[in-house]
């Protein structure tokens, strides 16, 4: 990709670096990004449903390498998925004559009846089927580490560990074979007909789906998952709300269930009335793009919108079925239906405001004639001496009382016509009612009419057809007398070539059905056997080690009375030490399917389970505590752990992971070995983002070419360090071993791009480990996510500042957390911190047992330096009653050396760890380590200071100084 952009350049010297490059940067990153790129999934149809509702629905499917399980969900943003296929042991089938594109998949008591767009999906389909089966069936047999979760890895292990195969062997396949394979194989696209594959989730098919369509018989599934459209930040950018459906057709919302006044109104023609809307009924043959679509009752309860339904329903045969012209016209007048329901609504709003002012006329009619009879009073006598002013008031008050009986015969008036009005209403309403009937009443006369039309279009259509197809034979009889053959007969010939064909294709992928199926069982029993042949193996072993132990429990219980009863009992006992620390012998190791040993040299992550050079007792005691991690990981905790971790992967197929409190928690318990490449690559990715979004892609392979032409002050430790890295992992056991050049690399590049630090020791052993499952780049990264994002500034400099403050955070943790263990340090004033204080600078590394070590750095890479203190306070509470027992400090400091090597048991010491130690809040180590800091660089300028005098103090003591030699003494 690089190589075509910048094709302007130096071909030479850019081809010459780019290749520099690829001899040190690994390639299965890129291998993986390819595998998740050519990912099978994409839309079929799945029989399903019972009684009426059994029917094809679109589903989306993916394949699961880990189980060989082939999912399918609702939509590619579902969570959750609603069952899954076992393609491991599943055949496949399909009928010639059958539906095109439908093909069938029997399991052990299940048959499933999918179907693909056309007859090229299905074949695309079946062939990558079969191949994801024999793939899985091959692996499973001859490949992978033999684990009670995942036989095959969607993602494999990209680290060092990733070579490692420790599996049952059985004889590969032959060439022939897969020969043969390809000879039987079908023709088909590689993609599909762009159909299969992610962007096949951006389809049609896509948005043809509902979140409202519902099934009963994975209900809370659907729930879960149409509740995830909601859900911010697991969805993408495509999640849309469960309360709205997708028009295919257009870019609009619309609701589902919303009420009547959430439609805009429709503006009608001005000449229609709303009192005479009878006549603007029409039928619209043509649909209005612009008009705003509700969807059909019928459409809402089966989950389908308008265009969906269009779509299913195509134009066929009318018997049963309709066609696209009069599916139009039926719309229109639903919409026309619909529309007038609305205007009733209307008008019966319009109606009930009317009757509420005519009631509140008669209260006002009311209160006026109660007010207005005790207004005129009696008239007085007329007196000649009264003032003029005076003789003006009746008057006044009669004019005012005209008026009122002026106006309240006004009001008598608007009453009147008012209840005319309300009557005449009321009989518009009848008959708008009595209107509403017959339409309905008419529209199902015009359905009918349509029907039967329809009906004698299509037989006359026939009929015309048949005559014009006789007539054409008529035709070409007395026109063409010597053709070969009528135009009848040559359709009949091309249709049996056809089946022909379809024969041929189906019976050679029945053939290859039948070739791999026997190849599967042959496979299947070969395993069997060989299982059989191991378990007598280790029946027979068992047997002798028991009867061994039998007459060494014998001896034991009778007294020893004589030396020869002693040196027998001596003798057995010396038996059973060899016999559980004898060396795999050669024939062993041509058959390991007959070994019986149950503990190997090497445990999965490379380590060393026995040491060679300690003597007899540290090696059985080194077996034993290799036995015992062995019987830990095989409980049903364990178990558990891997399913959890397997369903919560399943969950997240068709999307990235995402930092969720789900996610913590399974972190906090560990990630399976088979797993842990794809989540540690995940979490050194998500910190160092705001890293690499600025840099170029080439960032880690320019670093690396200048390391090789620059010198480099750090290069000469870091050849020292390299070898006393993992002395005990055979992958940096040796100058040759694997991991040692991926090393070197990285921590050259790590010099240059942090020349302040260059290189610390300590940071060999942080990269070692993240390379154990991390491609070199990735490990790189990983190291700037400890140091620069984890972290505190001045951690792994010279002074190692950072470092010696958080011993004494950890100190002031101590105290609160376990205030007897260490009030019990103080008194015997033993420095834990001798010990801790590389535990904390390599994050455990070679201080526990190998299957603790990688779960701490499972929640170490996912939340940060917290973890560290956890760990460290719950491995001194797990050993805590232990210490209070010893008395002295040379007992306590020789414990504290190698106690950690004796804790086996990890999900107790992670109950401990993130249970017992809470609170434990981020924020209070940040502060104490704010305290820490001042008064750690105070000491530090005061030694600075201390250093300085003595350094003066004693060049001028220097200088005062006479040497006088012997001769001068003598003489």
């Amino acid at each position: 990709m690089h190589e075509e952009e910048d094709g302007s350049r130096d071909t030479s010297s850019c081809a010459a670096s780019r290749i520099l490059a690829a001899k040190s940067v690994d390639v299965a990153e890129l291998e993986a990004s390819k595998e998740q790129a050519s990912k099978l999934c994409g839309y079929l149809n799945k029989l399903s449903g019972k009684g009426p509702l059994r029917g094809y629905k679109p589903r989306w499917f993916v394949y699961d390498p880990r189980k060989c399980y082939l999912y399918y969900f609702k939509t590619p943003q579902d969570a959750l998925p609603l069952g899954h296929i076992e393609i491991g042991d599943a055949c496949f089938s399909y009928d010639v004559e059958g539906d095109e594109g439908q093909f069938e998949i029997r399991t052990a008591g299940k048959e499933f009846l999918l179907k693909a767009p056309s007859r090229q999906v299905m074949h695309y389909w079946l062939q990558q089927l079969q191949q994801k089966r024999w793939e899985y069936s091959n692996t499973r047999g001859a490949g992978q580490r033999d684990s009670w979760s995942s036989p095959t890895l969607a993602c494999p292990p990209t680290g060092l560990v990733s070579k490692d195969n420790d599996a049952f062997v059985f004889e590969k396949l032959s060439e022939s074979m897969e020969k043969v394979r390809s000879d039987f194989a079908m023709d088909t696209e590689t993609d599909g007909g762009g159909m299969v594959g992610i962007q096949s989730a951006r389809g049609p098919s896509a948005a043809s789906t509902n979140p409202l369509n519902f099934s009963l018989r994975n209900f809370g599934t659907e729930i879960r998952n149409s509740m995830s459209y909601l859900r911010p930040g697991r969805g993408g950018e495509n999640r849309r709300s469960v309360f709205y459906t997708g028009n295919s057709s257009a870019e609009e919302w619309e609701l589902v269930d919303a009420p009547p006044k959430d439609f805009p109104e429709q503006k009608h023609h001005p000449d229609t009335h709303r009192h005479s809307f009878g006549s603007a009924f029409t039928f619209d043959f043509v649909r209005n793009s612009s008009r705003p679509k509700r969807p059909l009752l019928r459409d809402m309860r089966f989950g389908r919108n308008a265009d969906t339904r269009s779509a299913e329903n195509s134009p066929v045969e009318c018997n049963g079925s309709k066609s696209l012209e009069m599916q139009l016209r039926l719309q229109s007048q639903q919409e026309e239906l619909n529309r007038m329901q609305q205007e009733q609504t209307k008008l019966r709003e319009e109606l009930a405001s009317q009757k509420e002012l005519v009631r509140l006329l008669q209260q006002t009619l009311r209160t006026s004639q109660c007010d207005r009879q005790p207004v005129r009073p009696p008239a007085p006598a007329p007196d000649s001496s009264a003032a003029p002013d005076q003789t003006q008031g009746p008057v006044v008050t009669q004019e005012e009382n005209t008026q009122m009986e002026a106006l309240l015969q006004e009001k008598d008036g608007q009453i009147q016509s008012l209840c005319g009005h309300m009557e005449r209403l009321a009989l518009e309403k009848e008959s708008l009612q009595q209107e509403l009937k017959g339409l309905k009443i008419k529209v199902g006369e015009i359905n009918d009419q349509l029907g039967m039309l329809m009906e004698t279009i299509q037989a006359k259509d026939e009929v015309i057809i048949k005559l014009s197809q006789e007539s054409s034979e008529q035709s070409g009889n007395h026109s063409d007398a010597g053709s070969p053959l009528p135009n009848k007969d040559q359709q009949e010939l091309d249709i049996l070539k056809d089946s022909l064909q379809g024969y041929k294709s189906q019976n050679k992928f029945l053939n290859k059905e039948i070739l791999e199926l026997t190849v599967l069982r042959r496979n299947s029993e070969s395993r069997e056997k060989a299982l059989e042949a191991k378990y007598t193996a280790l029946e027979a072993k068992m047997c002798q080690v028991e009867s061994k132990y039998l007459v060494l429990l014998q001896e034991v219980k009778t007294p020893v009375c004589s030396s020869s009863e002693q040196s027998q009992t001596r003798e057995v006992i010396s038996r059973l030490l060899e016999d559980a620390l004898q060396a795999e012998s050669p024939d062993q190791q041509e058959h390991p399917i007959f070994k019986p040993n149950t503990v190997s040299e090497y445990d999965v992550f490379g380590f060393k389970t026995v040491p060679e050079e300690e003597e007899e007792e540290e090696k059985l005691v080194a077996k034993v505590r290799a036995l015992e991690l062995k019987s830990l990981s095989m409980t049903d905790q364990e178990v558990s752990v891997g399913v959890k971790w397997e369903n919560y992967l399943a969950s997240t197929m068709n999307r990235d992971l995402v930092r969720s409190p789900e996610l913590k928690a399974l972190m906090r318990c560990g990630v399976p070995h088979e797993h842990r490449s794809k989540v540690w690559r995940w979490c050194v990715s998500f910190h160092v983002k705001k890293f690499r979004d600025h840099l170029a892609p080439d960032y880690y392979e320019t670093l690396l070419n200048v390391a090789r032409d620059k010198p480099n002050p750090a290069s000469k430790q870091i050849e020292l360090d390299l070898l006393r890295t993992l002395p005990n992992n055979k992958h940096y056991a040796s100058p040759s071993a694997g991991g040692i050049q991926k090393l070197r690399n990285i921590l050259m590049a790590f010099s240059w791009r942090n020349p302040d630090i260059g290189y610390c020791q300590g940071l060999n052993r942080l990269a070692a480990i993240a390379l154990l499952y991390l491609d070199q780049e990735d490990a790189f990264w990983s190291l700037i996510a400890i140091v620069e994002v984890f972290m505190p500034r001045d951690y792994y400099t010279k002074t190692l500042l950072g470092s010696q403050v958080d011993q004494r955070v950890f100190k002031d943790l101590m105290c609160e957390k376990l205030p007897r263990l260490h009030a019990h340090f103080e008194q015997y004033k033993v420095d834990f911190s001798l010990i801790t204080f590389n535990w904390f600078l390599v994050v455990f590394v070679d201080s526990v047992v190998s299957d603790i070590l990688f779960k701490i750095w499972d929640a170490f890479l996912f939340e940060g330096p917290k973890i560290i203190f956890r760990f460290a306070l719950a491995l001194f509470k797990y050993k805590e009653e232990e210490f209070l027992k010893l008395q002295d400090s040379t007992a306590i400091f020789k414990y504290l050396r190698y106690f950690t090597q004796t804790i086996l048991d990890s999900r107790k010491l992670m109950n401990i760890a993130f249970m017992d130690m809470n609170p434990f809040p981020m924020r209070q180590i940040q502060n104490r380590r704010s305290f820490h800091l001042e008064k750690v660089r105070l000491e530090l300028t005061e030694l600075e200071a201390i250093r300085q005098t003595f350094l003066r103090e004693r060049e001028t003591s220097q200088d005062g100084r006479s040497f006088v030699s012997d001769d001068e003494e003598d003489n």
